[in-house]
């Protein structure tokens, strides 16, 4: 009895399924991107011949441990602090508005202690971390700081512009947004200039140190 040849498989299309099958991945697969933090580093000053004096209770220092302790240092006194109670502590002080004279803070509401900050210009917030301190603890501390600024922006930019009914983040996601219309975007940018000119975000990183 003869034997039965096995039929062959036409392999002739799998190039091109194996084709549709890299679009296909290719199109619906995402890639994870990261992203950094947004900070915007002053512009140099060219004819800057001598140091600038910063009072000390114009400084609101932080320091992470290598513990991911949360050390607050202010008016001279240094205390440890938890991380819920940073955005309230950072607001009172950028908010104080102890200034007099040519230093006083007609848009603070703080409780003016002589002993903490002039105003929104003059307060500077400071931060130093650990090299083995946690990363997320960095982060959260940082998010902590901006929430900070941001609450007293919103404030401000609600006081100016109430006709807009939006906070300063809102306006400044939809100056953002590509959909805005460009005169939009204008009259946007403009409000969103002044507060920041009124509120500037000082907040400084000073070099992580090494543990013991």
């Amino acid at each position: 009895m003869a034997k039965r040849s096995a039929p062959e498989v036409n392999a002739g299309s799998m190039a091109d399924i194996a084709f549709l099958l890299l679009i296909f991945f290719l199109v619906t697969t995402t890639i994870e991107t990261d992203s950094g933090l947004n900070r915007k580093l002053p512009p140099l000053e060219e004819n800057e011949q001598q140091d600038v004096i910063i009072k000390e209770k114009n400084i609101f220092q932080l320091t992470v441990n290598k513990n991911n302790d949360l050390f607050l240092k202010t008016g001279g006194e240094e205390k440890l602090i938890e991380l819920k109670d940073l955005r309230v502590a950072a607001v009172n002080f950028l908010d104080n508005g102890g200034g007099t004279g040519k230093d006083a803070c007609k848009n603070c509401q703080g409780k003016r202690n002589p002993k903490s900050s002039d105003n929104f210009d003059k307060a500077i917030i400071s931060l130093q971390n650990d090299r083995l301190a946690k990363y997320d603890m960095y982060i959260s501390v940082q998010n902590e700081i901006l929430a900070a600024y941001n609450q007293l922006r919103d404030r401000e930019f609600k006081k100016a512009y109430p006709g807009l009914d939006m906070s300063f983040v809102e306006a400044d996601k939809r100056y953002s947004d590509p959909r805005t219309s460009a005169s939009e975007k204008d009259q946007l940018k403009e409000k969103l200039e002044n507060i920041k000119v009124m509120i500037p975000q000082k907040f400084s990183e000073a070099e992580p140190k090494k543990s013991n």
